[in-house]
């Protein structure tokens, strides 16, 4: 692996974008393990987190401080050692820089004074929620952290009410349960919500039910809120609306035949979707 590694191209001059664990140090990849032991220098979120990581790693670089409060700064410190055609790394706590983290700033910063930004993929809580999601979609909206503020929260969900793809968020323990209440009531308590917490530690917990359940898993036990946490809210199932207008098609079908055949039928007279007009068949039958 060092071998292939070796000979791939690392130009000078150049941000190295590089995501790291978020929570298991196996997860690091051997790209990102190789770039951080060669690169000139690391800017980093908060270098005394860095520092725990190169420590583990048994590797030693200068480090420059680069958070939401001095971006614009750090930028200018980062853009000076690339133009000594240096390699400089950037790493954000964990997962990968840009997402909920800073890191946009300095690349936006970095791209205009004309150096290259190279992405070193890897670990994601985002995409790590969604592959265990089971919520198949066209695709998803990651909506980040939601205000503090009760109003802006809620003004926020009603914004995302509408879309028809799973939401992702990210959340604090001390404000998962205020988070998950404003969901139930923007929301319903129809949808099928993920709870991941501690993705990839120790502890790691995933939790599928229903919104309306899910305040009532959180609260079982105090290790059920605490924690990081993803959670992934199904999208808005636009066939919902019409389900019960299609009662007066459904019921007759499921009389006469069984229920799959019903349902196809159902569906061709309809325009709805199957997924959806099964569901309603298997409520109507029970």
């Amino acid at each position: 692996m060092d071998h292939h590694l070796e000979h791939q191209h690392w130009p000078t001059g150049t941000l190295y974008v590089v995501a790291t664990p978020i929570g298991n140090l196996a997860d690091l990849t051997a790209r990102a393990r190789y770039l951080l032991q060669h690169c000139d220098a690391l800017a980093a979120e908060d270098t005394r987190h860095t520092s725990t990581l190169l420590n583990a790693l048994g590797i030693s670089k200068p480090l420059l401080a680069c958070h939401e409060h001095n971006e614009q700064q750090a930028a200018v410190k980062v853009i000076e050692r690339l133009q000594a055609q240096q390699r400089v790394a950037y790493v954000s706590d964990a997962g990968t820089p840009g997402i909920s983290d800073p890191g946009a700033r300095l690349v936006q910063s970095v791209r205009e004074a004309g150096f290259g930004i190279v992405p070193l993929p890897g670990v994601s809580a985002v995409t790590a929620a969604i592959s265990i999601s089971g919520l198949v979609s066209h695709g998803f909206y990651f909506a980040g952290f939601l205000p503090s503020k009760k109003e802006a929260r809620l003004h926020r969900l009603q914004a995302l009410a509408e879309l028809d793809v799973p939401l992702v968020f990210y959340e604090a323990p001390h404000r998962v349960l205020e988070c998950v209440s404003a969901m139930q009531e923007v929301l319903g308590g129809g949808r099928n919500i993920i709870i991941a917490r501690e993705l990839t530690k120790r502890f790691e917990e995933i939790h599928r039910c229903r919104l309306s359940q899910a305040l009532a898993w959180l609260e079982a036990t105090p290790e059920h809120s605490k924690g990081e946490f993803v959670l992934v809210v199904e999208g808005k199932n636009k066939d919902a609306e019409h389900i019960s207008a299609a009662d007066k098609v459904l019921k007759p079908l499921l009389a006469a035949l069984p229920t799959k055949q019903a349902v196809q039928l159902a569906a061709e007279i309809t325009g709805l979707g199957r997924n959806a007009l099964y569901e309603r068949a298997l409520s109507l039958k029970d």
